[in-house]
């Protein structure tokens, strides 16, 4: 009988943190060139800093939140990439959370390659806000509000963010960190001042802080944009819309079901004197005018005519069709007509599927098409959400200031932009559909771009440490 040899035991196959298998291997030689690029980046996006010291930590949290340790605070990241050394904790916990450097540097210089990479002059701006679940009341900005995340009212932090998507890509731009009102009583004085809030700070609704980013956006012109989307939190509320307007861009907001309008420019009786002499100071409907109407009224009152079947895009699961109708509309604000707007409607095939409504100031010019790309942006922040959770470690995070909370989002967006990047450079994405169209003969478009949900797995690069190992080693760090 033959002699068997024992075979040696198989290495188990780690997972990244995403929790997506790896789909390509890399050589030797692929990680080193992914080494390579990360310390090419890392030298480019840390110039901002003065001090050597800062430009290391910038280094170090950059190569720890493309590395594949799982949990992604500071210190599972130190004790993995440094070693146990107490005193390089705390100067990592000093960097991120009490360190005074200014993230608007960094970000003005991320989002000027983002524009290299990504820009194009039709892109679209995507507003949306994001909960990161918090035990205990210290964070900053912590409170029982509703978290997006689990789906619940729960104590959170709530985070308003930009993100920037073109038929090349999508990633992060900005971010404004959310402060519930109870935070600007006096019993939370004394806390305000333990997290670092600048004395200046006021409160501000999501939708204000959204415009906040949109108009900085639009004055600095780095990045090139026409088109802001938001949900209906963001585009139920008329300040934020006619900002978006006042800024020359065009906006694709979806807005409630009982969004009051009208379908024709009602009359008006203008300020004046009354028919019994008292004079009326404001203007006011006409007595004949017709009362405005709910946009699921309109939805509901529409011809079958009226409605064209769209295709939005190509997914993993077939072509995702719906039906839409555009309708010329006026918008109410206050009672009185605003200014004529498009009303886009649009809905599933099922019997009973859920209608969505939507508002846009574009142009009468503007293509069906162009509103049915727009109708599907929900996808892209919902996904850069994921990989930067899932990927980078965006809610891997201890800090409780203020500053940190800014300092730990700038780094993610800097983390995710890099996987963005490589991903476009390796060509190993699957494409961005961006092009609806219409069966009724509509041309059917498809351009490329980058969806990174697993990116680091088909990198080769979250199953092995090696290229952030190589790239920190190669860095002269404190």
């Amino acid at each position: 009988m033959k002699k068997q040899t024992p075979r040696s035991p198989r290495r188990a196959r780690t997972v990244p943190p995403s929790g997506n298998a790896a789909k390509a291997r890399l050589t030797e030689t692929d990680v080193e060139r992914c080494a390579d690029a990360l310390c090419a980046y890392q030298r480019e996006v840390t110039t901002v800093f003065g001090r050597r010291e800062q430009r290391d930590w910038s280094r170090f949290y950059l190569c720890g939140q493309l590395s594949n340790v799982e949990r992604k605070t500071m210190e599972p990241l130190v004790l993995a990439l440094l070693s146990s050394d107490r005193n390089a904790v705390r100067g990592l916990q000093q960097f991120i959370g009490q360190s005074p450097w200014p993230t608007e540097p960094m970000l003005v210089d991320h989002q000027a390659r983002v524009a290299v990479t990504l820009g194009e002059p039709d892109a679209v701006v995507i507003v949306d806000g994001s909960g990161f679940p918090k035990d205990g009341p210290e964070s900053v900005g912590v409170a029982p509000q509703y978290c997006g995340h689990l789906g619940k009212v729960t104590n959170s932090q709530e985070g308003v963010f930009a993100a920037y998507v073109s038929s090349r890509g999508y990633t992060f731009l900005d971010a404004r960190l959310y402060l519930p009102e109870v935070w600007f009583g006096d019993d939370f004085q004394e806390r305000r001042q333990r997290c670092g809030i600048p004395s200046a700070t006021q409160f501000q609704t999501e939708p204000a802080l959204a415009l906040a980013m949109v108009t900085e956006l639009t004055q600095r012109g780095v990045a090139p944009f026409q088109w802001v989307a938001a949900d209906e939190h963001f585009g139920g509320n008329p300040a934020f819309l006619d900002g978006i307007a006042a800024l020359s861009k065009w906006y694709m907001a979806e807005v409630p079901a009982d969004t009051r309008i009208w379908l024709r420019m009602p009359a008006i009786q203008a300020p004046g004197r009354g028919p019994l002499g008292r004079p009326r100071l404001k203007p006011r409907l006409a007595l004949n005018a017709p009362a405005s109407q709910e946009v699921r009224t309109v939805a509901q009152s529409l011809a079958l005519a009226r409605w064209h079947t769209w295709t939005l895009k190509e997914g993993s699961k077939g072509p995702l069709i719906a039906q839409f109708a555009f309708v010329k509309v006026i918008d109410s604000r206050g009672g009185l007509p605003g200014t004529r707007q498009w009303l886009i409607l649009r809905r599933g095939l099922a019997a009973g599927a859920e209608t969505k409504y939507y508002l846009s100031n574009a142009p009468t010019t503007c293509s069906p098409s162009e509103f049915v790309r727009l109708s599907g942006m929900r996808w892209p922040i919902e996904t850069a959400f994921e990989e930067g959770k899932g990927e980078v470690g965006m809610d891997h995070y201890e800090t409780r200031t203020w500053s940190g909370w800014h300092h730990h989002m700038a780094q993610t967006f800097l983390a995710h932009f890099f996987l963005v990047h490589l991903c476009l450079k390796h060509k190993k994405s699957a494409g961005l559909d961006h092009g609806p169209s219409s069966s009724t003969g509509g041309p059917r478009h498809r351009t490329g771009g980058n969806r990174l949900s697993g990116s680091l797995g088909r990198l080769g690069l979250s199953s092995t440490p090696q290229s952030c190992r190589l790239s920190f080693a190669s860095q002269a760090h404190a």
